[in-house]
Formats: structure tokens, sequence, C-alpha cells
């Protein structure tokens, strides 16, 4: 990262260890990150503070990842928002939705940290400023 105020990343997974992993990557990397555990929680952060970019999970109990983005769709800023899909479930009918969903960047887990890199500096970089 450079000298520039950190890119802001909201991580959204309802199990811990997740969390915690994602966010120590991150914050090493120079991100500010906020987590939080379901999706409800992920729109109020949203709505609070918008993040340059989102790592949401698909499998949560109650609001799952799949109505966490047809929700962001719906609002002007959060349909703007950069969203990097980080599940386990990776099979074609998954796919399909998230492709349906406007969602072509999907990290598997266990996550590969310089994947998920890549992925977010492109998705980050992508307006042309660094």
């Amino acid at each position: 990262m450079n000298a520039r105020t950190p890119k802001k990343i909201l991580t959204v997974d309802d199990d811990p260890h997740n969390r915690k992993l994602m966010e120590t990557l991150l914050r090493a990397e120079g991100y500010e990150v906020r987590c939080v555990s379901s999706g409800k929680a992920a729109l109020d952060a949203i709505a609070t503070d918008a993040p340059d970019l989102i790592l949401l999970d698909l499998m949560m109990p109650g609001m799952d990842g799949f109505e966490v983005l047809r929700r962001m769709k719906t609002d002007p800023v959060a349909r703007r928002i950069p969203v990097i899909v980080v599940t386990a479930v990776d099979e074609a009918s998954s796919r399909a939705r998230l492709a349906a969903a406007g969602i072509a960047e999907v990290v598997t887990k266990p996550v590969d940290r310089w994947e998920l890199k890549t992925r977010m500096e492109r998705l980050l970089n992508k307006g042309g400023t660094p």
C-alpha cells in the first residue's frame, strides 16, 4: 500500500476464526479492516460507513450472502462497492447465481492470500488510482 489513506475493507463471515484470519492478513497489508458476523450487520455497516471493498461469505445463518448482494443492488451507494465472495461453496449453481448478481470475483476457502491480494488490488485500482 502507499502513504495515502488506507482502503477500508469490510469482512462479512459468521465464523470468528475466519474473521480473525482475514483481519490479520488485511491489516498486515495496510488496510483498515472492519469485521461483522451477519448479513444484517453488513448492511448496517455499509449504511454507516461505506467500505472501499467487501469480502463476503455466502453461507451464513439468517441473511445469507446472496440476500446481502440482492439488497446491495437496490441501494445506489452499496451497489457501487466491489465485492469478492469468499466461500467454501464452489459449485456450478452457486457460481451461476453469483454471475447473475454481477459477481465475478470468487475466492474459495481456504483462502490463498496471494490470490486474494491480487483480486483485491485489481478491484480497488479499477478506477485508475492506486
